[in-house]
């Protein structure tokens, strides 16, 4: 497959991703209702986002769960202020899982198993573990300047606990689809199509 052809495939499997992305994070979540009519949520977006970088590198995995996410929010009467976070940091997530992943680690090259493994789970732990860090952060500066909402503190612990919980639930489910699934396009032959 030439590089051009690659690169159609991959952006058609971001779309493919971005969709997935969107249904998991707006049908699959258990939205909390904080005090001034803001909310947070547990969710498995940030799986799907992690899942991307693993498959087809991090900045067309970061973009298929930034988009996907990110249209969630624009379609929330709730979440709408926060697009443009949301975009950032699951674009980051996506980078920086793929940086680890590949860049690092080489596990697209890779057949040792353990090897595989061993860099796949400190891929996506890097990139969930700049989520828990920034996303509480950001969001509550975004709330607190940005937003002007004095509930900016309450909403932090809430947010913290949230994304810390999306996190652990996000690496487990991520490795846990990638595996099997990269064994699959592997012996079908697929995987270099797309990595």
């Amino acid at each position: 497959m030439n590089t051009t052809s690659k690169r159609v495939y991959k952006v058609a499997l971001t779309g493919l991703f971005a969709a997935m992305s969107y249904v998991v994070f707006t049908f699959l979540q258990f939205k909390i209702t904080l005090p001034g009519g803001d909310a947070t949520s547990i969710h498995l977006g940030n799986a799907v986002c992690v899942l991307g970088a693993l498959l087809l590198g991090g900045l067309y995995g970061g973009l298929g769960g930034a988009v996907g996410m990110t249209i969630g929010d624009l379609l929330d009467p709730v979440y709408i202020v926060y697009a443009p976070k949301t975009f950032l940091l699951k674009l980051c997530i996506g980078c920086i899982t793929g940086l680890i992943a590949h860049k690092i680690g080489k596990i697209g090259g890779s057949s040792d198993k353990s090897h595989i493994l061993i860099w796949t789970v400190l891929a996506a732990a890097g990139g969930l573990l700049f989520n828990v860090i920034f996303d509480p952060l950001i969001g509550y500066y975004y709330k607190l300047l940005i937003l002007g909402r004095p509930a900016a503190q309450v909403a932090l612990a809430w947010n913290i606990a949230a994304t810390s919980v999306n996190a652990v639930t996000s690496l487990i489910v991520s490795v846990l689809i990638y595996l099997p699934v990269r064994n699959a396009l592997v012996k079908a032959g697929l995987f270099s199509k797309i990595y």
